[in-house]
């Protein structure tokens, strides 16, 4: 499978950011089996969970991001979303698109003070 993220960018804090992933290699019906989640890695930290989605949209998120993020997915498009709210310095990172061991090549998020 290949994962392609796209969507990042530079905001200030407070702003709004959404970034996307798209399987672009998948079957419809490969993509509809997979749990699909978000990472991120800021610099010099390991890569730590952001948040998930079944192909049914059952949910789940870091206490860090809970509130301000929200993760969907359009399973006819073979696509997921992060939208990102109220972002903060702190959410500063790569942010990974995956399924199982599948990993895109990551989008760079900065958001500035």
């Amino acid at each position: 499978a290949q994962l392609v993220e796209s969507g990042g960018g530079l905001v200030q804090a407070g702003g709004s950011l959404r970034i996307s992933c798209v399987a672009s290699r998948d079957i419809l019906s490969v993509f509809n089996s997979y749990v699909m989640n978000w990472y991120r890695q800021a610099p010099g930290k390991q890569r730590e969970f952001v948040a998930s989605i079944t192909y049914r949209h059952t949910t789940n998120y870091a206490d860090s991001v809970k509130g301000r993020f929200t993760i969907s997915r359009d399973n006819s498009r073979k696509r997921i979303y992060l939208q990102m709210n109220d972002l903060k310095p702190e959410d500063t990172g790569i942010y990974y698109c995956n399924r199982s061991t599948d990993w895109g090549q990551g989008t760079q998020v900065t958001v500035s003070s």
